[in-house]
């Protein structure tokens, strides 16, 4: 009797409850995400409805512009406003070629927008190179006043400009207008950032290869930084295409003003102007339709440099 109870003892007892299964996440997590995504199906008209408005109201005023450029002194004056055209007509155009010698202005401000984007590519491209690849004393300190000239007022600058273009006598003259601007801080910073991400361990092997520094910047990092170089030059030449106060303040000969300069001095001449809103609208029409060609050439390129810049 006792063998019995020593062996009742031992005996692990015995249930008769189903074991517990073991947990699982998986369904919850999956009706998590179906919950959010039903969310966000239900958020996203809502979203495309405000981009929509806000797209609206940005862009009307180019639409009024673009589209006033075309209509008759009649339809500009007319009340309540009309917006499109009911005779599309060129007279304003012709009127403004009549008055306002375009052909000349329109010329200064291609070659003043071309110059100065060409010598931001190249020499922002150098520098942003020489200070995300090239070890030398004294990289994060030049790095350092790249950034602090990011944070000074462009216009603080305008009366030493000035002063330094009159000493050197370049007052009336395209280089006057190029040389101020032929490399920005802010070129310097996006090439800088896009360069970074360049792999070093390429770099070396065309090193060890016997590619020259020069070589290696030319024929190697510049064909792999043209979405950075489309960025750049669509600001460039947006910013030197409608600069207005330098061109403004550092010429006074008539035959050196960029189109912007002539337009704003032909719309203040009541003799030439008139009060001719057509012909006004036609002159800012053409100043944003070279933007909007470059803009649309570069978009792509535009679109990936953006997106990637900051990226390392």
């Amino acid at each position: 009797m006792s063998a019995t109870s020593g062996n009742a003892a031992v005996e692990p007892l015995k249930s008769d409850a189903p074991p517990t299964p073991p947990k699982n996440d998986g369904g919850t997590n999956n009706d998590r995400k179906k919950h959010d995504g039903r969310k966000r199906n239900a958020s996203r008209p809502l979203v495309y409805v405000l981009l929509s408005l806000g797209l609206l109201v940005m862009s009307a005023p180019f639409l009024w512009m673009g589209l006033s450029a075309f209509k008759t002194q009649s339809e500009l004056s007319a009340s309540p406003p009309v917006w499109i055209p009911t005779e599309w007509t060129l007279e304003n155009f012709r009127q403004l070629l009549d008055k306002l010698d375009l052909p000349l202005y329109f010329m200064n401000s291609v070659i003043v927008a071309v110059l100065v984007t060409v010598s931001n590519l190249v020499f922002c491209s150098m520098l942003g190179y020489a200070l995300a690849k090239l070890n030398f004393v004294g990289r994060n300190k030049v790095f350092g006043l790249v950034l602090g000239a990011l944070m000074v007022p462009g216009n603080l600058m305008l009366l030493p400009l000035f002063v330094l273009m009159s000493k050197l006598q370049l007052i009336d003259s395209y280089a006057g207008l190029v040389l101020p601007f032929a490399a920005g801080a802010f070129g310097v910073f996006l090439m800088r950032q896009f360069m970074q991400s360049i792999p070093d361990e390429l770099l070396e092997a065309a090193r060890m290869d016997g590619a020259s520094e020069w070589y290696i910047f030319w024929r190697i990092v510049m064909p792999l930084v043209k979405p950075a170089l489309a960025t750049l030059s669509i600001f460039t030449f947006l910013g030197s295409w409608n600069n207005f106060v330098w061109p403004l303040i550092a010429t006074n000969d008539p035959d050196k003003y960029t189109l912007p300069v002539a337009l704003a001095t032909f719309a203040t001449d009541p003799n030439k102007a008139g009060g001719s809103n057509g012909m006004l609208m036609a002159g800012a029409f053409l100043i944003v339709l070279p933007v909007l060609v470059v803009f649309i050439a570069l978009q792509r390129h535009f679109t990936q440099g953006i997106a990637t810049a900051g990226m390392k």
